[in-house]
């Protein structure tokens, strides 16, 4: 069986239901939300029964929802014989990586993105009340620039007087998220479409992450995390913040701090993935192991010809199981 690279997606994959198709089905991911239920301090079971999209959407209700069914995805795959080759995560989604790898284990996991979420939600929310212009800080997609082109241009604007606005997450080719205040994200938006954009998109999204903006939630929550053992990884581990192969352990847990207020160089990592494993000519594969498809499309703008495969689903398990397989 071909073992692909796993990539975790982060916050805005969730969806209501989510990975109660594998709990019903395995006494392993059983395991993994009894560790998640006792790590938040709630039945995670029946809030991924019952709560809706809106509840969902809560940064410190998502991030333990979506690691939970991250490694839910993972756990469902080993059952049937794959393991990873690699693994990356998407923001969030390293968390689900650390856990994998061996670098956490699946309760500390769970407690540090519980400990993330709560910290991340507060800081949104202090944001969002001190706004003085009316609308809090948030982020932007700019698609149809290179991203190289678009940290060229936040630096000259930067250094002609425009504050307030920073690269944060360089998803692909021809997609690049900046974070900002309300006021330098209005005024950006008018400059890369000046510059060649093709179009901006608003995000609905709690705050400016992945942005010095946030530099609270990551004060917030280093305390947690400086507490956490991190143990040397099993597998290839991939970084977003500097978009190459992680060390060791102790650079793990430096990095994971980081990556709050820092750029998630989302296409130097999927390259370094590329160049790691051969790409397509060594047979590469990929798989997005959780909810949602978005990684797979952002796989498929810069790694072509090799493909991802969704995995988040029972049904997209036993389909990718299939193909793997051949």
């Amino acid at each position: 069986m071909v073992k692909p690279v796993f990539l975790f997606p982060g916050q805005g994959a969730q969806y209501p239901l989510m990975a109660i198709d594998l709990l019903e089905s395995s006494a392993a991911v059983r395991a993994l939300f009894d560790q998640s239920s006792e790590a938040n301090g709630r039945d995670m079971e029946a809030l991924l029964r019952t709560a809706d999209a809106e509840t969902l959407k809560r940064t410190d209700v998502s991030q333990s929802a979506i690691t939970l069914a991250n490694l839910s995805a993972a756990a469902a795959l080993a059952e049937r014989g794959v393991l990873p080759l690699g693994c990356a995560g998407f923001s969030l989604g390293e968390y689900a990586m650390f856990a994998v790898s061996g670098v956490l284990d699946p309760l500390a996991c769970f407690r540090l993105v519980a400990a993330r979420g709560k910290a991340m939600q507060e800081t949104a929310d202090e944001i969002s009340a001190t706004s003085t212009d009316g609308a809090a800080p948030g982020m932007t997609a700019v698609l149809g620039l290179p991203p190289e082109k678009v940290e060229e241009l936040i630096a000259a604007w930067t250094a002609d007087g425009l504050t307030g606005l920073y690269p944060a997450n360089f998803n692909s080719p021809a997609q690049t998220v900046v974070a900002g205040t309300s006021a330098a994200l209005a005024e950006a938006e008018l400059r890369f479409k000046a510059a060649g954009a093709k179009r901006t998109i608003r995000l609905k999204v709690a705050g400016p992450f992945h942005s010095p903006l946030v530099a609270p939630a990551a004060a917030r929550f280093a305390k947690d995390l400086e507490k956490a053992e991190f143990g040397e990884p099993r597998l290839p581990l991939f970084s977003n913040v500097t978009g190459k192969r992680i060390s060791g352990g102790a650079e793990a847990k430096a990095l994971a701090l980081r990556q709050i207020t820092e750029p998630v160089r989302w296409t130097a990592e999927l390259a370094a993935i590329a160049a790691a494993f051969g790409g397509v000519e060594g047979g590469l594969k990929a798989l997005e192991t959780g909810p949602g498809k978005v990684l797979q499309g952002l796989w498929k703008d810069s790694v072509a010809e090799s493909p991802c495969l969704p995995g988040g689903t029972l049904a997209d398990i036993e389909t990718a199981v299939a193909d793997l397989g051949q």
